[in-house]
């Protein structure tokens, strides 16, 4: 029979588990909403956490929270954040709308935690309540919107920018690699004019260059934070200046420069900075599927596809057909990139929804937002250490799709006119012969000329 103990808040008594933090809100939020898998994200309670050690010292300086109490709640915050107490924010993102229940999780374990210390100290006399000391002159209706910038700024900075990086950087090394193989370009898929494997790479790497130069700048509207509005974005019963002075903590914490919203009115309601950057990331999910895309179709065959391209051999490809190699990490990178739609979609549904002074769709967002950051993250980062890095040029059928391509014929064009390089085309099409051989045939180019002329080397 497991232990338990008695927690009390205004609604009564509550039974809590004896080996837990959390207090009687936690508790009935956990009894109410027994609503599918999905956890508030850590990311979340991380950037709560960064709140209350701020709120704590600016309390503690404006006087209105005592030393020893102060030096509690920063103990346990630093704890939180080492990972330390990871087990003790148990709630499901189906809850309120608001992230009340979240938010007063994360004071309920941070106040009976800090007493912890405080009776070990031997300060009986002083006891931290989590709503009058870790709360003090905040909301959830200005803490949770808060944090949801705090994590979304630095899940982005410190996890997915560096991973873009990782991938750009092997993307060029690539497009060194291959700057010298010439190959035929596809467009509409059909065969087009030549390019080299280096220049075609080089889309990839500039796709992913303007992706980050997006993502980056938009993650800028995140450092408004909502904090210092409370209830509605008037600021009641916090001190004039406490939002900004929180703030600052909050960038000296964290070492980034977070600054308190203008007008908190629209912080509480809106959410319309996260949505302005999670379409920057559907714009990177769309450029990474079109590159995964690409690396499957030029990998295809490897005898009955194109082909010009392989792929590592990570893992055996078929359960049935033996040796057969399939391009994994394309279909994992474009099934993420399926999330992200729909997470944007999601996103953007909720944050249409907020009535008069809060949005109530906040965790929801949140939490497709960070799954969207992560997803990209590591595939990303899988796609780069397991394909992107391995990536090697089949030159043998490279030239050979080359040599057989009809759009060659192009560049006779300036020579012979379009119409006349068109009835050398369709003629080698029809009779299966080559360009050269259709070219001499029709009498408009002779062979010298075509020598000159049909040089791939310059037409790229």
């Amino acid at each position: 029979m497991e232990n338990y103990r008695i927690e009390k808040d205004t609604l009564g008594e509550v039974r809590v588990p004896a080996d837990k933090y959390w207090g009687a809100q936690t508790q009935r939020s956990k009894e109410n909403f027994k609503i599918g898998s999905e956890k508030m994200p850590l990311e979340l309670i991380y950037g709560l956490v960064f709140i209350k050690k701020a709120a704590a010292i600016i309390n503690y300086q404006l006087g209105s929270l005592s030393e020893s109490k102060v030096q509690a709640i920063q103990k346990v915050c630093d704890s939180i954040h080492n990972g330390e107490m990871d087990d003790q924010f148990p709630l499901v993102v189906w809850q309120t709308g608001s992230g009340t229940q979240t938010n007063m999780n994360v004071n309920e374990v941070i106040a009976n935690r800090a007493n912890e210390y405080l009776n070990v100290q031997g300060k009986t006399q002083e006891k931290i309540h989590p709503n009058d000391d870790v709360n003090k002159s905040q909301s959830s209706n200005d803490t949770f919107p808060t944090a949801m910038h705090i994590a979304a700024y630095k899940k982005i900075v410190e996890e997915l920018l560096p991973a873009i990086a990782e991938l750009k950087n092997t993307l060029l090394e690539k497009e060194k690699d291959f700057s010298n193989i010439i190959k035929i370009g596809r467009t509409h898929l059909q065969d087009a004019t030549p390019l080299t494997l280096g220049q075609e790479i080089s889309g990839w790497r500039a796709m992913l260059e303007k992706c980050e130069k997006m993502i980056t700048v938009a993650s800028k509207s995140l450092l408004d934070l909502a904090i210092g509005g409370t209830a509605v974005g008037t600021g009641i019963n916090a001190p004039s200046q406490f939002g900004n002075k929180v703030a600052e903590q909050i960038s000296t914490l964290t070492g980034y420069p977070f600054h308190s919203s203008e007008n908190k009115f629209h912080a509480l309601t809106s959410h319309d900075e996260i949505v302005y950057v999670h379409g920057a990331l559907k714009a990177l999910a769309a450029d990474l599927m079109k590159i995964a895309n690409d690396v499957r179709w030029l990998a295809s065959g490897p005898r009955s596809g194109i082909g010009e391209i392989i792929i590592p051999v990570n893992e055996p490809g078929s359960s049935i057909m033996p040796g057969k190699v399939n391009p994994t990490q394309s279909e994992a990178l474009t099934m993420i990139t399926c999330q992200v739609y729909g997470n944007d979609t999601a996103i953007a549904f909720a944050a249409s929804q907020g009535n008069f002074e809060l949005n109530v769709f906040k965790p929801v967002i949140i939490q497709n937002f960070i799954q969207s950051v992560q997803l990209l993250t590591d595939g990303i980062r899988s796609f780069n250490k397991n394909c992107a890095m391995g990536l090697q040029a089949n030159e043998e059928i490279i030239k050979k799709h080359l040599n057989q391509s009809l759009m060659l014929v192009t560049v006779l064009n300036p020579h012979i006119g379009y119409e006349k390089a068109a009835e050398i085309a369709k003629l080698a099409f029809k009779e299966n012969c080559s360009l050269r051989e259709a070219a001499i045939k029709t009498g408009y180019v002779t062979e010298d000329q075509f020598s000159k002329w049909v040089m791939p080397e310059f037409m790229i």
